[in-house]
């Protein structure tokens, strides 16, 4: 414990009568201070009291209640004392001298100055308890007498430090530290309009944006679809001429027109239509069988013309066995024929152009090729005992052909008559003269033109056609492969007519023919097909099978006008 007198300067008088020095002596005989508190963080400085020492009234949070009053000095002590040889100061003096480069803390802070260094006091008090006031006991005791020479004399409150470095303390309480540094509020809100100008502006764009976007797809639709804003003028080709290669499918179909015709039959109660085409400049037109039936003997029949003029026709010839008719318009001048061509020079694959009026649509022009050649087909056979049956060696083509097709031209690539569209295979597996109504399935049936030229000659002429015959009847029940002879006559006579081809040619009941002219026939219906597409006086050749042998007979095909 430091001892002193009372009167010392700096010195106060505890309650057990020692003395506790306040303020250390410096060695030029000055005391020094203990710093206060930062001002900017606790309350107003500390009134002084005379001669220095801190009222304990503000102690800035010591334990003595600022309520209670100052302990009485002793009348003996003086207010204060200056050291020997040298005057008290008024004010206590700084620790350091003014710095003439404002250094921090003791100066201006700058990023650029060291950290200036730190004093430490020779001793640090207990936190809590003022530097220099006696400490209070929890007993206090009684209070002295103020004398009245001595009068408290309290400082004005110390002005507020602005600079937080001014009063720095390392070792002050965490709770009495102030901030180093407080913002602006005017330059806060400087910068918060900013953000909201910012903000302002950003949501300005986006809505230019997107209104622009907006307006831009509708202008984008509107050219897309109209190809501009005012009159829509949408590209053309300009005018050509009208012709066509002759070989190509328009040409063909342009010089065929005119001589193709529309037929419209009705009578007993029946009608139909088909299609036809001229054969000469006397008003001859061919066409099938099946298409004038409906007429019978006195139905009537109209012809239509490409360009819509009309006339009557009448049947001049026809021939259900081959499907064929021919009728005749009188007092129509300016026909145009068909050029004829020649079927045994079609191959497979070749161009063809079919035309006719399919369903009642005249002037239909449809377009394939050959598909195959000589494909025996059978049709008719609605009355049940088979005069009605037609035996063609047909021309195959994938052109459509539909119902109201039949009797109409099929062209070749030059706009030449080949064949006459007789039937198409239904989807049912039928082969029907109408086509069924079905329609088309790709599968269509033209009368070779050499077989229809030959029976349309002979139907101008007689009115009735020949057949090329054998001689023989034919079991039609057989299914083995080939066509075999009858062992009995279908009219009670012989199976193989007495003086006939097939009796001079040797040919006995049972025999089996397999081939004619070297091709494979493998049914009755076939040899007729393949006896059919001769003419009358031709000679075959015919493979056949007696008793597991195998022999060629060769003969001259007799005539049959029965029709």
């Amino acid at each position: 414990m430091n001892e002193g007198k009372p009167g010392t300067p700096g010195a106060s008088e505890g309650p057990d009568g020692d003395f506790v020095l306040a303020r250390p002596e410096r060695p030029d005989g000055d005391y020094e201070l203990p710093r206060p508190h930062d001002a900017t963080a606790s309350a107003p400085a500390a009134d002084v009291l005379d001669g220095g020492a801190p009222d304990p009234r503000h102690r800035g949070g010591t334990s003595a209640d600022a309520s209670e009053p100052a302990p009485a000095q002793s009348a003996d002590t003086p207010a204060s004392t200056p050291a020997p040889g040298a005057d008290a100061p008024a004010h206590p003096q700084p620790l350091h001298d003014p710095d003439p480069y404002s250094t921090p803390p003791y100066g201006e802070p700058g990023p650029w100055a060291p950290a200036p260094p730190v004093q430490h006091p020779a001793a640090t008090p207990a936190h809590g308890v003022a530097v220099g006031v006696p400490p209070v006991p929890h007993e206090a005791a009684p209070a002295a007498p103020v004398t009245p020479t001595a009068p408290v004399v309290q400082d004005a409150p110390a002005a507020p430090v602005t600079d937080p470095w001014a009063r720095y303390d390392p070792w002050a309480a965490p709770a009495a530290v102030a901030p180093l540094q407080q913002a602006d509020p005017v330059e806060e809100d400087v910068r918060r309009r900013r953000g909201r100008r910012r903000r302002a502006l950003a949501g300005g764009a986006l809505v230019i944006a997107l209104v622009s976007g907006v307006a831009g797809g509708v202008v984008g639709v509107q050219l897309e679809r109209n190809g501009g804003i005012g009159a829509v003028e949408l590209p053309q080709a300009g005018v050509e001429a009208p012709d066509r290669d002759p070989d190509s499918v328009a040409g063909i179909a342009a010089q065929a027109l005119p001589s193709v015709v529309t037929l419209h039959v009705s009578g007993g109660g029946k009608a139909g239509t088909g299609t036809g085409f001229v054969l000469d400049d006397r008003g001859h037109i061919l066409t099938n069988d099946h298409v004038v039936e409906p007429a019978g003997e006195d139905g009537d029949i109209t012809v239509t013309f490409h360009s819509g003029d009309t006339a009557e026709a009448t049947v001049v010839g026809r021939d259900s066995g081959y499907d064929l008719a021919v009728v005749r318009v009188k007092g129509v001048r300016g026909l145009a024929p068909l050029p004829l061509g020649n079927s045994d020079n079609v191959r497979v694959g070749d161009p063809v152009v079919a035309i006719g009026a399919p369903f009642d649509l005249a002037g239909t022009v449809t377009s394939g090729i050959i598909s195959a050649r000589e494909r025996p087909i059978t049709a008719g056979g609605e009355k049940g005992d088979g005069s009605d049956v037609s035996y063609v060696d047909a021309l195959q083509t994938d052109a459509p052909i539909n119902p109201g097709n039949s009797g109409g031209p099929l062209l070749d690539g030059k706009g030449r008559v080949i064949g006459i569209n007789s039937a198409i295979r239904s989807a049912d597996g039928g082969l029907d003269p109408e086509g069924g109504q079905s329609g088309s399935i790709g599968l269509g049936f033209a009368i070779p033109i050499n077989q229809g030229k030959r029976v349309a000659e002979e139907l101008i002429e007689t009115g009735k056609a020949t057949h090329p015959v054998i001689g023989i009847t034919l079991d039609m029940e057989y299914s083995g492969d080939g066509a075999r002879v009858a062992a009995e006559g279908s009219d009670g006579g012989p199976p193989v007519s007495t003086g006939g081809p097939g009796a001079e040619a040797g040919i006995r009941p049972g025999d089996v023919i397999t081939k004619v002219d070297g091709r494979p026939v493998h049914s009755g219906e076939e040899l007729i097909v393949k006896t059919r597409a001769h003419r009358p006086g031709d000679r075959l050749e015919l493979t056949l099978e007696r008793g597991g042998e195998e022999r060629t007979v060769s003969l001259v095909l007799g005539s049959s006008d029965d029709g």
